[in-house]
C-alpha cells in the first residue's frame, strides 16, 4: 500500500535506529510464518522494547490509518502473522523480560516476547511449571501463544493458555494502555476481557505483558508407547482409557507414515508395518503414576495393541518424545507445500474422523499424514502437496474441504489451537451462524474502529 512520507523516520524516533528494518531481505524474512502457502511483505518492521513505545507506534498507525500486524516468533501455522495489506509488522521479540515469578502466589508476570521454553527453564528452579506446550515451544513467544490460545500435548489434562491467563497489559489501536484482569485465581469483575483478547489472533489489541497461573511441578512422570496395527483401533483406545477412570497428561497419535520416518531418523525398533503409535505421559504422585501406568498398559493390550512399552528411564522417555516432536519436521521436509491442519472433534468421534481422513487420501490419491493430540480430539491431518503443481494442489484443497466438512459433521470445530487466520477464512461460514459472525465483527469495530490491527484475518 505504501507508507505515508516520513513514517519510517518517525518509527526510528520511537524504537531507535536498530529497532526498525526496511531492507528487502529483512522484509522478506517477515513476510511468512509457519505455513508454506502464504506470503506478503510489510513496508517496515519495528521492534519496540516497552509498552510506551508500542503505544506511540499505534498512535502513529491510527493517525495515518496504517495496517499493523503483530508478530512474535512467527511459528504460527494459520497465516495469522502474514501482513497481507503491507504496512507495519510490529515484532515483540525484544520485549523479552520475565518480570516476576511469584512462587507464593503460583503466578508469573512476563513480557510477551519471552520464549515459552525459557520461561519453563526458569520455573523449574522454583519447582513450578506452566503446562501449555505447543510443539513450537522452543521458539514460540508468550504473546503469540496467548493470541492463538495455544495448546499442545498437555492440553488433555491441563487445558490450554486461556486456563492459565490471569491478567494482561494491552495497547488498543488508539494507543491507549489498559491493564486487564489481575493476579487472582478467581475474577468475575465485569466482562472477561482478557479471555476475549486471548485467541483473538492479534485483531483486537496489542498484548505487551501477561500474568500467568502456575502449577507445582509433578513429583513423577512415566511415558508409555503403544503400537497398533490399526489406526482406528488406536483412536478407540483413547476413549476406553478415559472410560477406565485414567486421565493421562498427554496422549499423542502418530500414523504409519510417521512411524517409517521416525525409524529412518531415530530408530526405536518400531515395526514398519504398524499403522499407529499412541504415546502417553502419566504424571503426579509416584504411587498414582505407577497405578495409572499399569492401567494404561492393560487397556492398550485389551484393545489390541501389538506392543506396549513403558519407558525404562528418563532417557528412553525423552527419545520417545523427541521422535514425536520431530513429526512436523519430517512432514514439512517431505513436500514443497504442506497443508497442516487442525481439527477437533468429540473424543468418542476420533475413530470416525480418522476413517474419513483416510478415505479422503484414497479418493484424491494424496498422502495425508495423521498426527495429533488424540487425548482431546485434536488431530493435525497434514496434506503433502505442491503449489507449483496446479492439479495436485487442487486435489489437496478438495481433500481439505472434505476434512473440515467431516469435522463439522462429527460435531467438531475448525480449529483446536492454530486459529483461523488466513488458512480457514473460507470455512468460517460453515462453522458459525451468520449472527455470530456479525457479533465478532461488531466486537472488532469497538476495539479497532479503523480496522488497522491485523487486517484481512478470520473473516
Amino acid at each position: 500500500m505504501g507508507l505515508p512520507k516520513g513514517t519510517t523516520e518517525r518509527l526510528r524516533k520511537i524504537a531507535g535506529e536498530k529497532g526498525v528494518l526496511t531492507s528487502p531481505v529483512d522484509l522478506l524474512t517477515y513476510s511468512y510464518d509457519g505455513t508454506t502457502n502464504w506470503e506478503a511483505k510489510p513496508e517496515v518492521v519495528v521492534f519496540p522494547t516497552t509498552t510506551d513505545q508500542v503505544s506511540e507506534i499505534m498512535k502513529l498507525a491510527t493517525q495515518d490509518v496504517i495496517p499493523v500486524t503483530v508478530r512474535g516468533a512467527g511459528t504460527n501455522v494459520s497465516g495469522g502473522s502474514i501482513p497481507v495489506l503491507g504496512g507495519i509488522v510490529l515484532c515483540t521479540t525484544r520485549m523479552n523480560r520475565i518480570i516476576a515469578i511469584n512462587a507464593a502466589n503460583f503466578s508469573a508476570t512476563a513480557e510477551v516476547g519471552v520464549v515459552l521454553h525459557d520461561l519453563n527453564q526458569e520455573l523449574v528452579k522454583h519447582r513450578l511449571f506452566f503446562p501449555p506446550d505447543p510443539q513450537s515451544f522452543l521458539a514460540a513467544t508468550l504473546g503469540g501463544c496467548v493470541s492463538e490460545n495455544a495448546g499442545g500435548p498437555y492440553a488433555v489434562k491441563y487445558g490450554v493458555f486461556k486456563h492459565y491467563l490471569l491478567g494482561m497489559r494491552t495497547v488498543l489501536p488508539s494507543g491507549t494502555i489498559i491493564d486487564l484482569g489481575g493476579k487472582t485465581m478467581k475474577n468475575v469483575t465485569g466482562y472477561d476481557l482478557p479471555q476475549l483478547i486471548c485467541g483473538s489472533e492479534g485483531t483486537l489489541a496489542v498484548i505487551t505483558q501477561v500474568t500467568l497461573r502456575l502449577l507445582p511441578l509433578p513429583q513423577a512422570h512415566q511415558t508409555v508407547l503403544a503400537v497398533f496395527d490399526n489406526v482406528v483401533t488406536a483412536g478407540e483406545t483413547v476413549q476406553r482409557i478415559f472410560a477406565s477412570g485414567i486421565m493421562p497428561a498427554k496422549i499423542e497419535l502418530m500414523d504409519n507414515w510417521l512411524i517409517q520416518r521416525i525409524e529412518e531418523v531415530t530408530p526405536l525398533g518400531l515395526p514398519l508395518t504398524a499403522e499407529a503409535i499412541l504415546l502417553f505421559e502419566l504424571d503426579g504422585m509416584s504411587e498414582a503414576v505407577k497405578k495409572e501406568t499399569e492401567g494404561v498398559v492393560d487397556c492398550c493390550k485389551k484393545t489390541g495393541a501389538i506392543d506396549v512399552r513403558p519407558a525404562r528411564d528418563a532417557n528412553e522417555a525423552e527419545n520417545f518424545w523427541t521422535a514425536r516432536r520431530a513429526g512436523f519436521s519430517a512432514i514439512f521436509g517431505n513436500a514443497p507445500t504442506v497443508l497442516a491442519e487442525d481439527v477437533t472433534v468429540p473424543i468418542n468421534r476420533i475413530p470416525e474422523l480418522i476413517g474419513r481422513i483416510r478415505r479422503c487420501a484414497r479418493t484424491y490419491n494424496l498422502t495425508i499424514v495423521i498426527i495429533g493430540h488424540a487425548g482431546d480430539g485434536n488431530l493435525h491431518p497434514a496434506i503433502l502437496t505442491n503449489r507449483k503443481d496446479p492439479a495436485h494442489y487442487a486435489r489437496a484443497e478438495k481433500a481439505l474441504d472434505d476434512i473440515f466438512a467431516a469435522a463439522l459433521d462429527l460435531g467438531g470445530v475448525l480449529s483446536g489451537e492454530h486459529g483461523i487466520g488466513l488458512e480457514k477464512k473460507r470455512f468460517l461460514k460453515q462453522a458459525l451462524p451468520a449472527e455470530a459472525i456479525e457479533l465478532l465483527k461488531e466486537i472488532k469495530k469497538v476495539f479497532d474502529p479503523k480496522g488497522i490491527l491485523n487486517p484481512g484475518k478470520i473473516w
